[in-house]
Parts: structure tokens; C-alpha cells; sequence
């Protein structure tokens, strides 16, 4: 069986950002990018492909013109969605992303801040959800920054958490054979708000 091709997509431009609100919807902006990204993947498919997205708002109104145009609904996969910060206050949990997005992955999995979720686990839950997608040839993700980055850690050996800055609605590319994952086309980068 061959491998399978994963078109990992960051949501478009979020309406708040982590310290403005827990789950927000995209922006005008946002709305537009996603608009974009579907004319992008109707370019590169003939007919419906599996779409997955994060539960997360953002996510699933970025997937939600293609959905439209396929007629169908994403299957909504929990392990893509954005990491979860060990605070809730929005404010400390932007500070507290900033803070471990300037680290590495190492240095995120013995994190202890507050009741710090088991990093390490959470990663390998994102490769999970990855690899589990073995047998369609092809299958779209609707996912965040920073998982974005534990696929391209895990497809380059990249020790940072951030390892490179997908621009909001960038499309990565990346192949599994089930228990590897390999790039295959890095999406267009831009430094962006954490949303």
C-alpha cells in the first residue's frame, strides 16, 4: 500500500487572539483565506478527499467552504487541535506560549508550569492522528500553529518547538507510510499573532 499524502493546513486569521478569547472564530480576514485555500485545493482534486479538522472554531470555519463545495463534513479529530496551555487566564497563557514557543520540544515535555498537561503525550498523540491516516491516498487537515510544528519536528528532526512559522491558511505537506512522517512541501511562512 502507498503512503499517504497529508495537505496540513494552519486555520485562517483568528477574530481574537489567545489572550482575547478561548475558542474564536476567523475574521474578515480569516473568512478570505479560507475562501483562497479552497480555490488552492480544488486546483489539486478532482473529487472529495477525507478532511479532518480540529474541534477548535477556527479550524472548522476555514474547512467550512470546501465542505460546502464537497457537500460533506469534516471528521473532527481532537489530537490536531491547538496544544493546551497549563493556565487558563488568557492573558498568562499567551505569556506562557510565548515563553515555550522560544524552547525547545525537550524543554516543553518537562514543563511544570501550573498543572502542565503531559506534553510529551500530547505530541505523540498529533503523530498518532498523523500516522492513523495510513490507507487514503489523500486527506486533508485543518490543524494549528503548533501542531503544525510537532509534524515538521517529527518529518525533520527539528529540535525547536518552532522550527518554522506557517502563515495563517498555509498549506504543509507532508507524506506517512503509517509510522514515518517526511515533508514534501513546506508551506508559505509570515509572522503572525498567536491565534
Amino acid at each position: 500500500m502507498s503512503n499517504t499524502r497529508i495537505y496540513m493546513i494552519r486555520h485562517g486569521k483568528a477574530a481574537a487572539g489567545w489572550d482575547g478569547h478561548a475558542d474564536p472564530g476567523l475574521d474578515a480576514t480569516g473568512h478570505a483565506q479560507a475562501e483562497a485555500v479552497m480555490e488552492k485545493l480544488l486546483t489539486r482534486f478532482d473529487a472529495p478527499v477525507p478532511v479532518l479538522s480540529s474541534p477548535l472554531r477556527r479550524c472548522q470555519e476555514t474547512a467550512a467552504p470546501l465542505l460546502a463545495k464537497w457537500n460533506m463534513q469534516a471528521q473532527i479529530e481532537p489530537r490536531v487541535a491547538e496544544i493546551i496551555a497549563p493556565v487558563e487566564d488568557l492573558a498568562a497563557r499567551t505569556d506562557w506560549l510565548r515563553r515555550v514557543m522560544a524552547g525547545s520540544w525537550a524543554t516543553l515535555f518537562v514543563d511544570t508550569t501550573g498543572s502542565a498537561p503531559d506534553y510529551r503525550q500530547w505530541y505523540d498523540d498529533v503523530l498518532a492522528a498523523l500516522h492513523g491516516l495510513k490507507g487514503a491516498p489523500h486527506v486533508i487537515v485543518y490543524s494549528h500553529f503548533i501542531a503544525l510544528n510537532v509534524a515538521y519536528s517529527a518529518a525533520t528532526g527539528h529540535a525547536d518547538m518552532v522550527g518554522f512559522r506557517p502563515d495563517n491558511c498555509s498549506m504543509t505537506i507532508f507524506e506517512t507510510d503509517g509510522a514515518n512522517l517526511s515533508l514534501v512541501e513546506k508551506g508559505q511562512e509570515a509572522e503572525t499573532r498567536v491565534n
